[in-house]
């Protein structure tokens, strides 16, 4: 594993010089408290960028008076191994710099913890990061952080898997398995884009049986999505009314329809409006259980995992701090 400490890097740059001027509150104890976790690949990035990445957050960090350490990811699930250990050795903001699948290792591990989850987006979709209108830039996205008072936001979880942004059932939760079996060699949105299209022209809606406090419905559907925040990512808005912090998740079902429907509704993703497409139903839930016709494929914030037939789903209110503006 890489891991990099302030002494390591070159000196500052005068971007981060300037976020000196920016009120936070710094330590001066000596002691480390921001851990910063890159995943040197999230959005198709050259792992060769990692250093650059590393130096930047050191320099931005030491400009705050911040005490930091720096490290990369090797492998799936090495993010949320080292969130853990950061928590352990006395970390008070852990970042997750890169996508969805990193900020959800880095946010579960740090749920119902005391360390408040820092994000600097740099992957294909950045749902959650977009929600909370965390900057692009990661200099900006670091120094705003930092000069927050950490907010509490939900947590889902489905099928025994925590999530932060949006958890499914379905088309979507195919999609996310063919990207991870494809887009290692062609990611970024527009590997995403064509996985999507080659799984429409193939995928068969399954029957499902769901059942929440409202009573149970019976259906073929297209996918089942369990949005804690309303956005996939890119501004393809699935849940236009959910919110990370009101202790609810939106459960919206898409009906079974023709491929050329369903391709015409698509711009309704991206303006808000697809709650009012024939076939769509969005409800506010806090426990569900979804049950297939077999072993159910679902996905956590675009991670593919492979469940039984009975799916529970639930909301954690108020479980992770997240330190936004």
């Amino acid at each position: 594993m890489l891991r990099f400490a302030p002494r390591d890097m070159r000196a500052m740059s005068t971007n981060a010089r300037a976020h000196a001027r920016l009120g936070v509150r710094r330590r001066t104890d000596g002691a480390m408290s921001i851990a910063v976790i890159i995943n040197p690949v999230a959005g198709n990035v050259a792992p060769d960028r990692a250093r650059r990445f590393a130096e930047v957050a050191a320099a931005v960090l030491a400009t705050l008076g911040e005490q930091s350490e720096i490290s990369v990811t090797e492998r799936p699930g090495h993010a949320r191994e080292l969130a853990v250990a950061a928590v352990a050795r006395g970390a008070r903001v852990v970042f997750a710099w890169g996508g969805d699948g990193t900020v959800n290792e880095v946010g579960t591990a740090l749920a119902f913890g005391p360390a408040a989850l820092g994000i600097v987006p740099s992957g294909s979709g950045n749902g959650l990061a977009r929600s909370l209108d965390i900057a692009r830039r990661p200099e900006q996205a670091l120094a705003e952080a930092v000069g927050a008072t950490p907010r509490r936001i939900d947590v889902g979880e489905l099928g025994g898997r925590r999530f932060l942004n949006v958890a499914g059932v379905g088309f979507d939760a195919a999609v996310a398995r063919g990207f991870a079996r494809r887009a290692r060699r062609s990611g970024g949105w527009w590997g995403y884009a064509r996985v999507a299209a080659q799984e429409m022209l193939t995928y068969r809606p399954q029957a499902y049986r769901i059942t929440a406090p409202g009573g149970v419905t019976a259906c073929r559907a297209l996918l089942v999505t369990f949005a804690n925040s309303p956005e996939y990512g890119n501004g393809a808005r699935i849940a236009p009314g959910a919110r990370v912090d009101d202790g609810w998740l939106e459960l919206v079902t898409i009906e079974a329809r023709s491929s050329a429907r369903m391709l015409w509704a698509a711009p309704r993703l991206f303006t808000g409006g697809i709650g009012r497409v024939a076939g769509v139903t969005i409800s506010r839930i806090r426990t569900a259980t979804i049950e297939g016709e077999g072993p159910l494929l679902f996905h956590v914030d675009g991670d593919a995992v492979q469940g039984g037939d009975r799916l529970e789903a639930r909301v954690h209110p108020a479980a992770l701090a997240v330190c936004v503006r």
